[in-house]
């Protein structure tokens, strides 16, 4: 179990999404490298769905990839899910929910293909795998993205020399991820590492870059309280010694994962009851 607040999660973006796209470079880039990787896959599902979709950035993608399949997507945000809806899916408009991952609104085994990029780090991995899991049809395909342990480490070290608090949550590292899928049922998982760094005139300008796109510290242990001007300045002072060539890095570690459902296996059990969904309405 992770140490995240779910409300603390759907409210940043919630508030985020306005102007998400402005300042998700990384999180396009990303994307697109995840998409690119279904050129090496001989599949032609029927129903494919796009966990923590975000604004949709990859829903029109998925479509073209996929033209005969159906697309779906959530996510735990509604400003998010609401956005996504109305500037992704212009065209063969897709259904979009508001719903959390743990719970998705959907009969086991109903899903060929289920995608999700930099969401995962926001969910309770084990949890989200065996949902996963019980939503996919044997032979079916989980590939997804998320951050891993060196993501923020610049932003980490800084704030250690502030205070003992949780100011950036912990990220899974590839292997925990690993041995995770096989527990969840998932069979051949396929796991690799790319870093990105973003670097910045400024620590306000990093962190407002991670403010617009909902990257705030969700961690249950947060401190709750306004961080004082003292205690920013050590912290602003602190991330000064990261600076290169007038720059300062933020840095990016970026698991890559692929797991399938093997075929004639049935998905764990999971009481109905304990799936919701808030459905999105046209406007």
């Amino acid at each position: 179990m992770n140490d995240l607040s779910p409300e603390a999660i759907r409210h940043s973006f919630d508030r985020a999404a306005r102007h998400y796209d402005e300042s998700a470079v990384l999180q396009r880039t990303v994307a697109d490298e995840l998409l690119s990787r279904f050129q090496w896959l001989r599949i032609e599902p029927t129903t494919v769905l796009d966990v923590g979709t975000g604004t949709g950035y990859a829903l029109p993608h998925l479509r073209r990839r996929f033209r005969r399949a159906q697309v779906l997507a959530c996510d735990i945000a509604w400003a998010m899910a609401h956005a996504a809806r109305l500037h992704r899916v212009l065209w063969r408009p897709s259904p979009v929910w508001v719903a959390n991952a743990h719970n998705l609104p959907l009969r086991a085994q109903t899903i060929d293909c289920l995608y999700s990029s930099l969401a995962l780090q926001w969910m309770d991995a084990p949890r989200a795998f065996a949902e996963f899991r019980r939503v996919l049809r044997g032979e079916g395909l989980l590939t997804f993205t998320t951050f891993g342990p060196d993501t923020l480490r610049e932003l980490r070290a800084a704030w250690a020399q502030v205070d003992d608090r949780p100011h950036v949550h912990t990220f899974v590292d590839m292997h925990d991820l690993g041995d995770a899928l096989v527990y969840a049922g998932f069979s051949d998982p396929v796991l690799d590492v790319e870093r990105y760094t973003l670097t910045y005139e400024s620590v306000r300008a990093a962190l407002s870059d991670l403010k617009r796109i909902g990257a705030h510290n969700a961690a249950m242990a947060r401190f709750p309280g306004l961080t004082g001007k003292g205690r920013y300045r050590r912290f602003e002072q602190a991330y000064e010694s990261f600076r290169r060539d007038g720059r300062l890095p933020v840095t990016y570690e970026v698991v890559y994962g692929q797991a399938w459902v093997p075929s004639g296996v049935p998905p764990p059990s999971i009481p109905s009851n304990a799936r919701a969904v808030i459905p999105i309405r046209s406007v």
